[in-house]
């Protein structure tokens, strides 16, 4: 029997039922997209235009920062638009391409994570080797994976969904396209595609989670033979590492590990890896980073010197 979808466009449920509390969020909201705009800019403008793009720890950082403008992009100005508007529908095609590229955006963004993990561990671990490993042959290969993991993890969610019937109900209970809210909207017995939505995201998340913390166990374990001055700045950078990932990765573990069925929070969840960590990661990188602040302060004066010149 063939997949028939009667459906040609969805309607976004949204964070919220009243009006007056979406009109605050629809002010809070832009508030945050700004706040990403000019935090992750910044960012990448400082990296790219010194010499901290020659580190390979800037250089994760700078592609950091443009996943986070880009996935932020692909669903907060949706978002913001759908809390002033009085219907929040959208197409079936543009639900689909929402969904591909978020989960792709946010696959590479994952595994950059995973190659500034990489980076801290032959710092630390391997400092004498360090210049010899983090070549910069190997973060471009590094990058170019975390592309390639990203695109075949969401092209594999793709063809998930667009085999899947929608005859019914168009109300998804959510402010973005995604598989698990997608799933509750199907026309058939869901329980082997929500097993293999926990297996391509889901378990994923969490064995990619694990195999972060135990590095960093491990760099942090390889720290007793450091000075003070060189543990307080090994730890001052990793701490910021560790900050992100947990931001990223706990409630991606939360949303993608229970079933599609289960009533849970994913909607409200969900705002902390698409707001919430983007609009912080800017803070915690530089606040917390001296050399970071030290480079910021010398771009921007100089780039106020060339425009009065």
């Amino acid at each position: 029997m063939e997949n028939q979808n009667n459906v040609t466009e969805f309607v976004f449920m949204g964070l919220c039922e009243s009006k007056h509390i979406e009109l605050l969020f629809f002010f809070l909201f832009l508030l945050c997209y700004m706040a990403v705009l000019m935090g992750n800019s910044t960012i990448l403008l400082t990296i790219t235009c010194s010499h901290l793009i020659q580190q390979p720890m800037y250089y994760f950082l700078c592609h950091l920062s443009l996943m986070d403008l880009c996935y932020t992009s692909t669903v907060v100005p949706r978002l913001i638009r759908d809390l002033a508007a009085t219907r929040k529908n959208i197409s079936y095609n543009n639900c689909t391409t929402q969904l591909f590229t978020a989960h792709l955006l946010g696959g590479v963004e994952m595994f950059i994570l995973v190659s500034m993990s990489f980076d801290r561990y032959i710092a630390i671990v391997k400092p004498l080797h360090y210049v010899v490993i983090m070549t910069r042959q190997r973060c471009n290969m590094l990058i170019v994976m975390a592309w390639v993991v990203g695109f075949w993890h969401s092209v594999a969610l793709l063809f998930m969904v667009l085999n899947l019937p929608f005859c019914g109900p168009n109300q998804i209970d959510h402010y973005v396209c995604d598989v698990k809210p997608l799933l509750k909207l199907v026309c058939k017995d869901i329980h082997f595609v929500s097993i293999l939505v926990i297996a391509n995201s889901g378990m994923v998340t969490v064995a990619i989670f694990f195999v972060l913390v135990a590095s960093y166990i491990f760099i942090l374990y390889n720290l007793r033979t450091y000075s003070s001055a060189g543990r307080h700045k090994a730890l001052s950078t990793c701490s910021s590492h560790i900050m992100v990932v947990v931001l990223f990765f706990g409630p991606c573990i939360y949303i993608y590990v229970l079933p599609a069925g289960s009533e849970n929070k994913d909607k409200e969840i969900s705002v902390f890896y698409t707001v919430i960590a983007p609009m912080l990661n800017p803070l915690i990188y530089t606040l917390r980073n001296v050399e970071m602040k030290i480079t910021m302060q010398k771009v921007w004066s100089q780039m106020a010197h060339s425009e009065l010149m």
